[in-house]
């Protein structure tokens, strides 16, 4: 797998919002599997229970998006990666150490870019600036939809 995918990335992609037409459309121009861990899972079910709080989607709106990721799981356009999360740990333990104090990054952002790179993706595609810039510090390319 070429591309990780951050949770800014694929809420847009499998939910309704104001970067969803450029999620799609970057989507269309890139099929690739995209790596799907543990991380992501959380994340994304979060971020979209979290819009239905914020009354951004409704409840039949998150569960249509979700059944969407599982349909992408069993068609193999996201793939599951499990087994990182001690390893992820201590990778971004390191980032945070080397580059939070220049980069301002957030916890989070961390530990996207410590998963990217232990999965040895090259590319990194975010909608957040402070992950992108983290990513592109560490390497890897900044992709941008």
């Amino acid at each position: 797998m070429k591309t990780y995918a951050d949770t800014s990335f694929l809420f847009s992609l499998y939910a309704s919002d104001l970067n969803s037409s450029k999620a799609d459309a970057w989507r269309q121009a890139n099929p690739a599997p995209l790596p799907f861990t543990a991380f992501h899972r959380l994340e994304l079910r979060n971020a979209l229970s979290l819009a239905v709080f914020q009354q951004r989607l409704a409840l039949s709106e998150i569960q249509a998006a979700w059944l969407e990721v599982e349909n992408d799981l069993a068609a193999g356009l996201l793939v599951g990666r499990g087994g990182l999360w001690r390893r992820v740990l201590l990778e971004a333990e390191a980032l945070a150490l080397n580059h939070t104090p220049i980069a301002g990054c957030r916890t989070l952002d961390v530990l996207h870019v410590a998963t990217a790179n232990l999965i040895g993706t090259p590319d990194f595609c975010s909608f957040d600036m402070r992950q992108s810039n983290l990513a592109v510090r560490v390497g890897m390319v900044a992709v941008t939809p």
